[in-house]
C-alpha cells in the first residue's frame, strides 16, 4: 500500500473546514434576504401610505392609487370590508373601467388632509348608468359617512341631485380616513371617479350640461324637422327617420343620467326601462330607414322585405320588454346583437350601388364608418381596454350624432331626387299637353287648344270686355303649294304662323292654326267693336307683304271674318260659326278683305 507524505494528507483537511462553514452561512443569508424581499410587498398592501390631499382645488384620479376587492357573494357589508383591507389588491388597470362584472366590486383609497379648513371634498363618478353604489368613509374602524347612489335608487334621496353618483366628505385636518366604494351593476363598471372641490365640480357639470344639451337639441331639431316633413310630403323615409333620431336620443338621454336629472326623476320604470327600449327603437327605425333609402323603389324586393322583418322583429321585442316579459340584462345582449345588422345586411348593397356613383350610398357608408369606429371605442371602453376620458365615454355619442347628421343628408338627396322626378313628370304632362293642344307644324295652338281658351275668354266677355274671332284663310296658297311642292307649302305656313303671332297682342289674344291654311285669332279685352275692327285691319295689312322663302317671293293674302261675342252670339260654335260664314261671304266678294257677321249672314250647314 503507498502511504502519502504527512504534510498532504494534513492539507486537505485544513482547508475543508473554512468552506463547508462559509456555504452553510451563505445559505442562511439568501435565505433570509428571499423573505425580507418576500415580506415587504405584504406590508405596503397591509399598510398603504394615504394620499394626502392637495392644498389648493386641484382635483384628485382615484385611480392613481387605488385599490380593488371582489365580492362574488354580494353579501359583505362595510364592516365585513373594514376587517379585510389588507385583501385588497392592485387593480387590473387603472384607466378607469372594469368591464362587464357580475359580482360587486370595493374599491379602497386611505387619505388624509393636513389642511386645518376647507376640507369638503366632493367625491364623483362621472357615469351615471351604475345601479348600486354605496359610498363610505371610516376612520379608525368606524364608518362617520354614508351615501346610497345609483340609478335604481330614489333620485330625491341623493345628497348632491346632479347627473351622476357623488357625495360631499368632511374631512378633519391630520386625520386618517378609509374611502370605500361599493359598486354593483348589470352593465359596464366605467368608473371614472375624481376627488375635487365644489368650483371643480360645478364647472365639470356645467361643461357636460351643455354638451349634452347641444345634443339634445341638435335631436330636438331633427325629430320636429322629419316628422313635418313626413306630414306634409307623406314620404316614408322621413318617418323612419324620426324614429331612428328618437331612439339615439333616448338611449343617451339615459345613458348620461340627463334624463334621470330632468325629465324622470324617481321614476323608476321609465330608468329601468328608457334605455332598452330607445335602443330597440332605433334599430327598428335603422332597418326601415336604410332599407327604404337604397330600395324604397322596390318595395317588394327581398332585401326590403329582410329589413321589414328586422323592423318587426325589434319591435316586437320591445312590446316584450315594456310587458316585463324579458328582462334588461337579456334586452341589452338582444340590443348588442341587433344593433350592427340593419348596417351589415346593407352593406353589399351600398357598396355596389356607390361604385354606380350612387349619392345616397356612398353617404351611408361614410355614415356607418362613423358608427363602427364610435362603436368599437365604446367596446374597447366597455372592456377596459382604452382609459376612461371625454372622447372614449362619449365616443358613441359623438359617433351617434355624426351618423344622424349624415343621415339628414340621405334626406336632403332624398328629397332632391323627389323634386326632381316631380319636376320630370310635370315637364312630361307638359309636354304631353302642349303636343295635345298644339300644332306641330307651326307650333300654334291647335283647334282644341283653340277651344278651351276660347270657352275661358267667353266666360269672362261683357259689354265693356268684348272678345273678337277671327277666322281666315290664305288667298293664293294652293297655288304655291302646286308649283314648288308641299315642303314650300309647309314653310310658308310656318311663316304665316309667326307672322300672325307678330302682329297680335302677345298678353291677351291667342293665334291658332285650324288645319290646311285656315288660321284663327282670338283677342280678349277689346273695350269697341271699333277696336276689334282695327285689330282685323292690321292682320289684313300684315299680309301685304310679301313672305322670302328659300330666295323665294312668294304673295298670299287673307281674307278674314270674325264675329264679337257677346254682342253676335256668346256661345263658342255659334261663334265660330258666324266668323266662318262672313269669311266665306268674303271670299265670294272679292278675297283680301275683312268681314263681320252679327247674324245677319247665313251660316254654313
Amino acid at each position: 500500500m503507498r502511504h502519502r507524505p504527512p504534510q498532504q494528507a494534513f492539507a486537505p483537511r485544513v482547508q475543508a473546514f473554512p468552506l463547508r462553514t462559509v456555504g452553510r452561512w451563505a445559505l442562511w443569508l439568501l435565505a433570509l434576504g428571499l423573505m425580507l424581499v418576500l415580506a415587504m410587498p405584504a406590508a405596503r398592501a397591509t399598510a398603504p401610505q394615504p394620499l394626502m390631499l392637495p392644498d389648493d382645488a386641484r382635483p384628485v384620479n382615484v385611480w392613481s392609487t387605488a385599490t380593488l376587492l371582489t365580492d362574488s357573494s354580494l353579501q359583505w357589508g362595510v364592516q365585513d370590508v373594514l376587517g379585510h383591507l389588507q385583501d385588497f389588491a392592485e387593480p387590473p388597470s387603472r384607466g378607469g373601467s372594469l368591464g362587464v362584472r357580475k359580482e360587486a366590486v370595493w374599491l379602497r383609497l386611505p387619505l388624509m388632509s393636513r389642511v386645518p379648513s376647507g376640507n369638503e371634498w366632493i367625491v364623483n363618478i362621472d357615469f351615471a348608468v351604475l345601479n348600486e353604489v354605496d359610498v363610505y368613509l371610516a376612520t379608525g374602524g368606524r364608518v362617520v359617512q354614508h351615501a346610497a347612489l345609483g340609478n335604481l335608487r330614489p333620485y330625491s334621496e341623493r345628497p348632491l341631485r346632479g347627473r351622476t353618483p357623488a357625495m360631499t366628505l368632511d374631512l378633519a385636518a391630520d386625520t386618517p380616513y378609509e374611502l370605500l366604494i361599493r359598486v354593483q351593476t348589470s352593465g359596464a363598471m366605467i368608473l371614472p371617479i375624481t376627488l375635487s372641490k365644489a368650483p371643480y365640480l360645478v364647472h365639470r357639470s356645467l361643461r357636460e350640461q351643455m354638451f349634452q344639451g347641444v345634443l339634445a337639441g341638435l335631436a330636438l331639431c331633427l325629430v320636429v324637422y322629419s316628422f313635418t316633413q313626413w306630414v306634409s310630403q307623406r314620404e316614408k323615409l322621413f318617418l323612419y327617420y324620426c324614429m331612428l333620431v328618437v331612439g339615439s336620443a333616448g338611449f343617451s338621454l339615459q345613458f348620461f343620467g340627463v334624463g334621470t336629472q330632468f325629465l324622470w326623476s324617481d321614476r323608476l320604470w321609465i330608468e329601468v326601462h328608457a334605455a332598452g327600449a330607445a335602443g330597440l327603437l332605433a334599430i327598428a327605425g335603422s332597418f326601415l330607414f336604410m332599407g327604404h333609402a337604397l330600395m324604397g323603389h322596390l318595395p317588394h324586393s327581398r332585401f326590403q322585405r329582410v329589413m321589414q322583418a328586422g323592423a318587426v322583429l325589434s319591435l316586437v321585442l320591445l312590446a316584450a320588454f315594456l310587458l316585463g316579459l324579458i328582462n334588461t340584462r337579456t334586452t341589452t345582449a338582444i340590443i348588442s346583437i341587433l344593433g350592427p345588422l340593419p348596417s351589415l345586411i346593407s352593406l353589399p348593397i351600398a357598396v355596389a350601388r356607390a361604385r354606380q356613383g350612387d349619392s345616397v350610398s356612398t353617404t351611408l357608408l361614410a355614415a356607418w364608418v362613423a358608427y363602427f369606429t364610435a362603436a368599437v371605442a365604446m367596446v374597447c371602453l366597455v372592456q377596459g381596454l382604452l382609459p376612461v376620458n371625454f372622447w372614449t365615454l362619449h365616443s358613441f355619442q359623438l359617433g351617434a350624432a355624426a351618423d344622424m347628421l349624415l343621415f339628414l343628408r340621405v334626406l336632403g338627396q332624398r328629397s332632391a331626387a323627389l323634386r326632381h322626378a316631380a319636376s320630370e313628370a310635370l315637364r312630361e304632362r307638359d309636354t304631353m299637353r302642349s303636343l295635345a293642344y298644339t300644332d306641330s307644324l307651326t307650333g300654334l295652338c291647335n283647334r282644341r287648344g283653340m277651344q278651351m281658351a276660347l270657352q275661358t275668354a267667353l266666360a269672362q266677355a261683357n259689354p265693356q270686355h268684348l272678345v273678337a274671332l277671327y277666322l281666315m284663310d290664305l288667298d293664293g296658297f294652293k297655288p304655291v303649294n302646286d308649283t314648288y311642292g308641299h315642303d314650300v307649302g309647309d314653310d310658308l305656313l310656318v311663316a304665316v304662323g309667326q307672322r300672325l303671332q307678330a302682329n297680335v297682342r302677345q298678353h291677351t289674344d291667342l293665334a291658332a292654326r285650324l288645319g290646311g291654311d285656315e288660321f284663327i285669332v282670338m283677342a280678349r279685352d277689346l273695350a269697341t267693336p271699333e277696336q276689334a275692327q282695327e285689330l282685323g285691319r292690321a292682320l289684313l295689312h300684315a299680309f301685304e307683304k310679301p313672305f322670302r322663302l328659300s330666295q323665294r317671293s312668294i304673295q298670299v293674302g287673307l281674307t278674314i271674318g270674325y264675329a264679337l261675342a257677346p254682342l253676335d252670339s256668346g256661345d263658342a260654335q255659334h261663334l265660330v260659326r258666324l266668323a266662318d260664314a262672313a269669311m266665306y261671304a268674303g271670299k265670294e266678294g272679292g278675297k283680301h278683305c275683312l268681314r263681320r257677321n252679327p247674324g245677319e249672314l247665313a251660316l254654313t250647314s
